[in-house]
């Protein structure tokens, strides 16, 4: 893995990528909008090699499904979901109704769940029950009356994982025709008002299309995970740690930021190491010798610089005293202190969820969180005697931005005073 020095970051590094408009995901949106069920087996069979006969899966399939896992999974699956749910549970306690009295007026807020919500859970290289899990929970524990869940070539696990998650309905459906299908709805995909959930270039590119017409979380890229390491890290920790995320795509980042040039050194050497044992070596190894770096930086506020302006999907801290400098750390998806917070844990079964912003969007968002799934709407129940006030200001504001018409309905209520 390469050694850089922080001062030969270039400009590049910190570059978001630019989500790239396909246009044959426009020619395909606007088919499945057109013609529905027949478009998508169409693509299906085409881009999956796989005849959909029903898109929706029937409850003995989804029965037969845990037959065919082993008891420990799924005993896993569940162990994962409690967590995860707890920790929905108590973000959506912070998320509260109230009401006011502002100076005679009363105003106040209710949080709404939407009312349908589409789950993408992608299906290609790994099958991913997880991320059924980390979309369909905080949905359900929201409020959300009907959460829909498409996979392509859906696995055994995928769909125990969306049934333990408590999903409406679960669609053997991928790829953009799958988020064509939920955003426009066919004659057997539910229409839904939101799509969560991750994807590849095509997934992300459809669902930057259909936005407006639907809602989405938002557009996610390759992941990302950023170690900030002083000599107290564990380099065979911080290697598996690298490996782990790597592993996911060619184009994943694994970067580290250190101050020690021995830590940084017996990083790259444990990564050589590891790799030789991992089954999926071919692809984490791209994406390392592409995407991976060791960067040596001159102190601990360089780093935090570093990371600041890098806004990494996953951020992990192996330093002594982290907690000082936590305050200091503003853009990241999630933070992993210590160095037995590892990122895996945060993929699978810790609690706060795992669909994070990648591609430097943690500079302006969070990750995936119950409040993705509510709506909050404000209301307003404003008395005569308190409106009097508000009529004058109204009116020079309506005069100024030259809307006459606004200024009227102002006025026209100090005339009933």
């Amino acid at each position: 893995m390469k050694i850089v020095n922080s001062k030969d970051l270039n400009s590049e590094f910190f570059e978001s990528a630019v989500v790239k408009d396909v246009e044959s995901v426009k020619k395909i949106l606007d088919d499945i909008r057109k013609r529905k069920d027949i478009a998508v087996k169409e693509y299906t069979k085409k881009f999956d090699n796989f005849e959909i006969t029903n898109f929706q899966l029937t409850k003995d399939q989804i029965n037969k499904a845990y037959s065919q896992i082993d008891k420990k999974t799924v005993s896993a699956l569940k162990f994962a979901a409690k967590n995860i749910r707890n920790f929905a549970k108590n973000q959506l306690k912070s998320l509260e109704d109230f009401e006011i009295n502002n100076a005679g007026v009363i105003c106040g807020q209710r949080i709404v769940p939407i009312e349908k919500i589409g789950c993408y859970v992608p299906g290609g290289r790994y099958p991913l029950p997880s991320t059924a899990l980390m979309t369909v929970i905080p949905a359900k524990v929201a409020g959300v009356s009907e959460v829909i869940v498409c996979s392509p070539k859906i696995c055994p696990v995928t769909i125990v994982a969306a049934d333990v998650a408590g999903a409406d309905k679960i669609f053997n459906v991928g790829g953009v025709q799958a988020i064509g299908a939920m955003a426009y709805g066919t004659e057997s995909i539910p229409k839904v008002d939101k799509i969560v959930g991750p994807g590849n270039q095509y997934v992300a590119a459809a669902k930057k299309e259909v936005y407006g017409i639907v809602g989405i979380d938002f557009i996610a890229g390759p992941s990302e995970v950023l170690i900030i390491a002083d000599d107290s890290g564990n380099p065979d920790f911080i290697a598996a740690d690298l490996l782990a995320q790597a592993e996911h795509d060619p184009s994943s980042r694994a970067e580290v930021i250190t101050f020690s040039k021995e830590l940084a050194e017996k990083i790259s050497v444990s990564i050589e190491k590891q790799l030789l044992a991992l089954k999926t070596r071919d692809i984490a190894k791209k994406s390392i010798d592409k995407n991976g770096a060791i960067i040596l930086a001159d102190n601990i506020n360089e780093a935090i610089e570093i990371a600041n302006k890098r806004a990494p999907e996953h951020l992990e801290l192996q330093i002594k005293n982290p907690d000082t400098i936590i305050p200091k750390l503003k853009n990241y998806g999630s933070l992993f202190i210590g160095e037995y917070s590892a990122e895996v844990f945060g993929d699978y079964c810790s609690g706060p969820n795992h669909t994070l912003p990648t591609n430097g969007c943690a500079r302006y968002t969070g990750g995936l969180s119950v409040k993705e799934y509510v709506k909050v709407l404000t209301y307003q129940k404003i008395t005569k005697e308190a409106s009097k006030d508000l009529i004058k200001i109204a009116s020079i504001l309506a005069e100024v931005e030259g809307l006459f018409g606004h200024k009227n309905a102002a006025d026209i209520r100090r005339n009933e005073q």
